[in-house]
């Protein structure tokens, strides 16, 4: 009897513990200072100084020497295809026209008189009067006579193309972007006066080191920062390395392209620096208390998933530490929310609030879950 109430009693006992025991609290999403990843220099990502310039820049000479006259435009002018840019004093060009006009007239004068000697021996010839001998005479100095007609005119027409060739025209629409000589001056054929930056396309020139040219290929993304406009990042590629390096500086020429919609915020002229990745992908800088020791002690961060707000561990490949920041070549990208501090006291799939320096919520917040019994 004492043992059937002793059970019973239990019984009770354990009927009432449960009834007292209400539902497990909801999960709290916690918050979490959260950052992105900024772009790196330094030892994961290079910066190479570089000038803007247009991707076709023509050297503009004249076809003839002689004394400039005078120069229609200056450096930074814009000019249209076909404009007059510059002249030669053409007077000398002028009396040779003239000279050759002269010898064609002789040789054409010449070339008439033997034209009708040739008639007349014809006619005397078929008469018998003459001898074949003296008809075939005069029929080769009229073919010469012709051929002298023919010089005479070639002569005029390149006397006439050298008038022509002391003005010096634009081959395109664009920029002069340098001047190389002045009104009064004596130049030689082929003498650089004017750069010509033709519209177009705008490049970056910069110069790669010989000991890691091997790194960089053509093609490879790179990032281009105007010194103008520090901080705002213009997406760009390299388009060209050079084949071989420079005898004095022992450096690479190379030719960054700017992306199309780069192009309206770039100017000729202007100073940029030109950031790569020796792996072809812009190294990354986290805070230094972002990064955790993972399995393996591999080093990973803290990511929020921006759908469903939980953490997820990504591992990470650490390039350089410095005081206070982590140079990582993979494993986030650049619009991850990474989280900057006390991710020792995280846990994988954990609800979190992501806030920003100021404490203002990045994403939406997270909704409270009930944990299963």
């Amino acid at each position: 009897m004492k043992n059937l109430r002793w059970i019973v009693g239990s019984v009770l006992v354990a009927l009432l513990s449960a009834c007292g025991e209400g539902a497990p609290p909801a999960e709290t999403a916690v918050p979490v200072l959260v950052v992105k990843p900024q772009p790196a220099s330094g030892a994961g990502g290079q910066a190479f100084p570089g000038e803007v310039r247009a991707r076709q820049e023509s050297a503009l000479s004249f076809q003839v020497g002689g004394n400039l006259l005078r120069r229609h435009v200056d450096a930074g002018q814009r000019v249209s295809k076909g404009q007059v840019l510059a002249e030669l004093d053409v007077s000398d060009y002028a009396l040779r026209a003239q000279a050759a006009q002269a010898q064609l007239a002789a040789a054409q004068a010449d070339l008439e008189r033997t034209r009708d000697d040739y008639r007349r021996y014809q006619t005397l010839a078929a008469e018998q009067l003459v001898s074949q001998s003296a008809l075939q005479g005069q029929a080769a100095a009229f073919k010469a006579a012709q051929g002298q007609v023919d010089a005479a005119r070639s002569n005029l027409d390149v006397a006439r193309n050298q008038a022509g060739y002391a003005q010096l025209r634009a081959p395109a629409d664009g920029v002069i972007a340098s001047r190389q000589a002045e009104a009064g001056q004596v130049v030689a054929a082929g003498q650089t006066i004017y750069t010509l930056a033709a519209d177009g396309g705008r490049e970056v020139a910069i110069a790669l080191p010989e000991n890691a040219i091997g790194d960089f290929s053509v093609g490879q993304a790179v990032e281009v920062e105007l010194w103008s406009a520090p901080g705002r990042r213009l997406p760009g590629s390299i388009r060209e390395i050079a084949p071989a390096a420079d005898a004095q500086t022992r450096t690479y020429a190379a030719r960054v392209s700017l992306a199309a919609e780069a192009l309206e915020a770039v100017e000729l002229g202007q100073s940029a620096r030109v950031y790569a990745s020796a792996t072809g992908r812009q190294a990354l800088q986290l805070p230094l208390g972002a990064v955790q020791r993972g399995e393996g002690d591999q080093a990973s961060v803290w990511v929020v998933d921006a759908k469903t707000t939980e953490l997820e561990a990504r591992p990470v490949q650490v390039l350089a530490y410095a005081a206070d920041s982590a140079t990582v070549q993979s494993g986030v990208e650049a619009s991850d929310w990474v989280v900057a501090a006390g991710g020792h006291l995280l846990r994988e799939g954990q609800k979190v609030t992501p806030v920003d320096r100021q404490n203002r919520p990045v994403l939406a917040p997270a909704a409270p879950i009930a944990t299963k019994d």
